[in-house]
């Protein structure tokens, strides 16, 4: 279906504004000019023929006989015919035509700018309602508004529904927020009540799984912390220039223990150095939350591969694993805050649903971007985008 063309509002105020002036000066023209018409055929038609005759001949040449070309004006038009005086009976049939021209031109002025008033009226009464919390509201385009208004309430809706779309995101945040939070300071505090109350000993294996309990809970809102900092763009870096393959193999060596207790191996293939500007800290903390998800999740594929190469603006690092990967559907979620394809066994592996969400909002911080793919062989790839700096 072929999009309609609207004007600008520049174009469409000067259309109509023109239109009318222009229109109104025709009308009042024309309807002077039929005057004219139909008073000289009237008076001509009753004017015997020999005059008629004669006046046409003076009319040509007056010169012949002025006396008389005035004469016959008089006796057939009237003697005030050629009066300048303004109450002339063509000033007042100009009044007249004035007079009866202003309502039309009115109604069709308020006519023309209808398309404008409702579509700044539709934007208005849309605004009140979001001012009011409803971000469900759209406002309705007018057919043959100007392009200009068109536009906004375009841009208006899509404004609206970015917000819906935050608010139904920051709603269940702050449920699942709420329930992560509180499962290890339930778990602690029914430890301790417990030890208080002497159903167990207060002794090193009570007390260390309280602490590993409350540990849990620092290191989530630590999470939290860092990506309200994204979300408000004050997440700091410090910049520095860095060899990222030295960085992903210390990652990797870092991780050895786990891998090999998961029984995976961690392949990082670059073939030589790869430098690029960034904050080698929050790098790091990218690289291992993508291992980890790996080991944690992809362990049964026995192997990760860490590929780096150099593209056009930057540098790309994908992580493939060989294990089950995910559901094709859950891709387009799978960066956000608390969100697991298979809850139980994130929470039963230590996963808190904030790993991918914190990659990538220090991706974004460093102006690059991560993304996640389903290759054909099975498994699941995530790349990693490095802008040049």
């Amino acid at each position: 279906m072929k999009k309609p063309q609207h004007q600008s509002l520049w174009r469409w105020i000067c259309l109509r504004v023109l239109t009318l002036a222009i229109g109104s000066v025709v009308l009042i023209a024309l309807c002077m000019w039929l005057r004219f018409v139909i008073q000289n055929l009237w008076i001509l038609h009753h004017m015997p023929v020999s005059m008629r005759e004669e006046f046409a001949l003076l009319r040509e040449q007056p010169a012949l006989n002025l006396a008389r070309f005035h004469q016959i004006v008089d006796e057939r038009w009237g003697i005030r015919y050629s009066d300048p005086s303004i109450a002339s009976s063509d000033w007042i049939t100009v009044g007249v035509l004035v007079l009866t021209v202003i309502p039309f031109i009115v109604v069709l002025g308020l006519r023309a700018a209808r398309p404008l008033s409702a579509q700044v009226s539709r934007l208005a009464a849309a605004a009140g309602s979001v001012a009011r919390g409803e971000f469900s509201t759209r406002a309705e385009k007018v057919e043959k508004a100007p392009a200009e208004l068109i536009q906004l309430t375009e841009n208006f809706n899509a404004m609206t529904g970015q917000l819906e779309r935050y608010d139904r995101e920051l709603r269940a945040s702050h449920v699942a927020m709420a329930h992560e939070l509180r499962s290890p300071l339930t778990a602690a505090i029914g430890r301790l009540q417990g030890m208080i109350d002497g159903v167990f000993e207060p002794e090193p294996q009570q007390l260390n799984m309280v602490m590993k309990q409350l540990r849990h809970l620092s290191r989530l809102t630590d999470e939290l912390h860092l990506l309200s900092l994204a979300d408000a763009g004050q997440l700091q870096l410090t910049p520095v220039t860095l060899n990222l393959t030295d960085l992903l193999l210390e990652r990797a060596a870092w991780l050895k223990p786990q891998a090999e207790a998961a029984g995976m191996a961690i392949e990082i293939n670059p073939s030589q150095p790869y430098t690029c500007v960034g904050d080698p800290f929050r790098l790091a903390q990218v690289f291992t939350i993508l291992m980890e998800n790996a080991l944690r999740y992809a362990a049964e594929g026995a192997r990760l591969e860490v590929n780096v190469r150099k593209l056009a603006g930057g540098i790309e690092i994908a992580f493939r694993d060989f294990g089950p990967g995910v559901a094709a559907g859950f891709l387009p979620d799978m960066f956000e805050r608390f969100t697991r394809a298979e809850s139980s066994r994130a929470r039963d592996s230590g996963g808190s649903g904030l790993g991918l969400s914190i990659a990538r909002a220090i991706c974004v911080a460093h102006g690059g971007t991560i993304r996640a793919t389903l290759p054909d062989s099975g498994g699941l790839q995530i790349s990693v985008f490095l802008p040049d700096a």
